[in-house]
């Protein structure tokens, strides 16, 4: 993993995007806390977390395609700058509810052509398909353990100084960001010709079947997420305590960084690539297991060890962008990545509703598991074929 990180442009493009994951985990919290505390409304702060979401479904549709019509470069310094700028006005003492929330969720959108701006533009930085890969094993250990420390050092920043502190951090990361980008990242000029229609990457995407077998494996995340929005009731049911809670929340991504760190040492990219029928496959097949109820310990293992070989969404990803004309490549990550964001929300959506008529948070993820089983074998027959068809037309 060294290699990738030799490369002083991507060691730009991967610290920017660390520590502006770190910044948002940072204002989530705030934005919860705050509307928690001023309103004292659990329903009121939970949708004030949707928010957070919402701005990076639509606008991975709707805006990723700047990502191809504009230099990438410029992509990322104008959207860093802007969100830098909305977040610093946010961190204003006293700054009104409806405004706070308003400015969060046109900063998260102006984000979305920065998040397919990243991906196309590492992949112009490598066109080697294996430091690319390697990239994105970076990226993924270093976004997920961006995620939990964030999320954990943002309550305690609160707490300490509140929710202001918090806020300037996160506009501070975008100003940084967006200064060593304009500094160390070189200029290249725009991928497309500004002639394609809005949604053309959607159509094209639509139109090859192998991408849509990899959006189909990608989607399977959806199911291996169900825990994650059960966590509590869960924790209930097998008589842990309120503790466990967050351990049990943690547990997924700390397996999913272990596994991506193991993948990319131990496995070439040329076995990742044909793996990922059965890898799609094994983070739901294990959550099976929790038809049998199990106690904390083997619970925890179990949900480690999906998150572990969940880390197979990385080989999808990179596959998928590099499938992609450069062109083209901003408007299909804007695709592949609505519709991973998609799929996680509904997945947790699904869960919560069986949970509902089941009675039981464990029988609700294994049977989600076992969905996922049923739904991932037709595509792991597909993905055989196409990677047969691979082999022939070479």
């Amino acid at each position: 993993m060294r290699a990738p990180l030799a490369n002083s442009e991507f060691r730009t493009v991967w610290l920017a995007e660390a520590q502006s994951v770190l910044g948002d985990q940072l204002t989530t919290v705030s934005l919860s806390l705050t509307v928690y505390h001023r309103t004292g409304s659990a329903l009121i702060a939970a949708v004030a977390y949707a928010l957070t979401f919402l701005p990076a479904l639509a606008g991975g549709l709707g805006l990723s395609h700047l990502a191809d019509r504009y230099p990438r470069r410029t992509v990322l310094v104008v959207t860093a700058a802007i969100q830098a700028v909305m977040v610093a006005v946010m961190a204003i003492p006293g700054m009104p509810l409806v405004p706070l929330c308003g400015l969060l969720v046109l900063a998260r959108l102006a984000g979305s052509p920065a998040n397919a701006a990243q991906n196309a533009l590492t992949r112009e930085i490598f066109t080697d398909d294996e430091l690319y890969l390697r990239s994105q094993d970076i990226r993924g250990i270093t976004t997920n353990t961006a995620q939990l420390l964030g999320l954990a050092g943002g309550g305690m920043l609160v707490t300490a100084g509140g929710p202001s502190w918090a806020l300037a951090v996160d506009a501070a990361t975008f100003a940084i960001s967006a200064a060593a980008l304009s500094r160390w990242v070189r200029p290249r000029p725009a991928a497309g010709d500004g002639n394609g229609a809005w949604h053309g990457a959607i159509r094209w995407v639509a139109g090859q079947q192998r991408l849509r077998v990899l959006l189909g494996l990608s989607w399977l995340v959806g199911l291996a997420t169900v825990p994650l929005g059960l966590v509590a009731p869960l924790a209930a049911e097998i008589g842990a305590s309120k503790e466990a809670v967050g351990w049990l929340l943690a547990a997924d991504p700390l397996g999913f960084i272990v596994g991506v760190f193991l993948m990319s040492h131990y496995v070439s990219p040329q076995a990742r690539r044909r793996g990922l029928a059965v890898l799609g496959l094994v983070p739901t097949a294990i959550l099976v297991a929790f038809i049998a109820r199990p106690s904390l310990a083997p619970a925890l293992v179990l949900l480690a060890a999906a998150g572990a070989t969940g880390a197979y969404i990385v080989t999808v990803g990179a596959t998928f962008i590099t499938w992609v004309p450069n062109e083209l490549r901003g408007g299909a990550g804007g695709v592949y990545r609505t519709g991973l964001r998609v799929a996680q929300g509904v997945g947790v959506a699904i869960g919560g509703v069986l949970a509902q008529l089941s009675g039981s948070a464990a029988t609700a993820i294994a049977v989600a598991g076992g969905a996922g089983v049923v739904l991932g074998t037709p595509l792991a027959m597909r993905w055989h074929r196409v990677l047969a068809n691979e082999h022939t037309q070479r």
